[in-house]
């Protein structure tokens, strides 16, 4: 009963699509009727507002975390297991994806997926986010970066906790932002995606 509620709260959660809620309290189009149409923090900073982009980066990212840190937060006699853990970061991140609350129209959970595993290890968040800058940094192109990330997260946790439920979902959720991009792969095979700033 309780891992079920912790999984049902991780998914709520996630289904707090921030880049929906900051365009609405900011006065902004609809994240999804413009650009990539991609409900996320680099498609609202299209509309030129940085601090809208930063907001709907750190509640993206929040959520996440936040969904984790509530699941860890129950008390010890209560026994949550590992594999609970695991399906509220898949919960987190697919209500992200499929959010409820925005008729199942979410985003490809990059930040959402970076809040999870700094809660899940800082050492695993922090070095799939520094594969992210660094790949960023090199080609300028915010997908290609994204995929870097979502292909070495999985190696990350690997190394640092071993085979275990937690890898598993990782791992999961990594195909899954793999597959959210599959547009954005066929623009980078074409050398049409466009870089950071464009």
């Amino acid at each position: 009963m309780v891992e079920t509620a912790l999984i049902l709260v991780a998914y709520l959660v996630g289904s707090l699509s921030f880049a929906m809620i900051v365009s609405r309290a900011l006065g902004l189009p609809d994240p999804r009727s413009y650009g990539s149409g991609n409900p996320g923090a680099t498609n609202v900073l299209r509309t030129g507002r940085r601090v809208a982009a930063a907001l709907t980066l750190m509640g993206d990212a929040g959520k996440g975390w936040l969904a984790i840190v509530l699941a860890r937060a129950v008390p010890p006699e209560w026994n949550v297991a590992n594999w609970t853990i695991a399906a509220v970061a898949l919960a987190a991140f697919a209500g992200h994806l499929w959010p409820i609350l925005f008729r199942f129209q979410g985003g490809k959970g990059v930040a959402t997926a970076a809040g999870v595993l700094l809660a899940l290890d800082l050492r695993l968040g922090i070095g799939t986010v520094l594969t992210w800058l660094i790949v960023a940094a090199i080609f300028r192109v915010s997908s290609l970066a994204a995929l870097a990330a979502a292909v070495f997260a999985p190696l990350w946790c690997f190394w640092l906790m071993g085979l275990n439920a937690i890898t598993g979902a990782i791992a999961v959720i990594a195909l899954l932002l793999i597959w959210r991009h599959r547009a954005n792969i066929r623009r980078l095979l074409s050398a049409e995606e466009r870089r950071m700033g464009e």
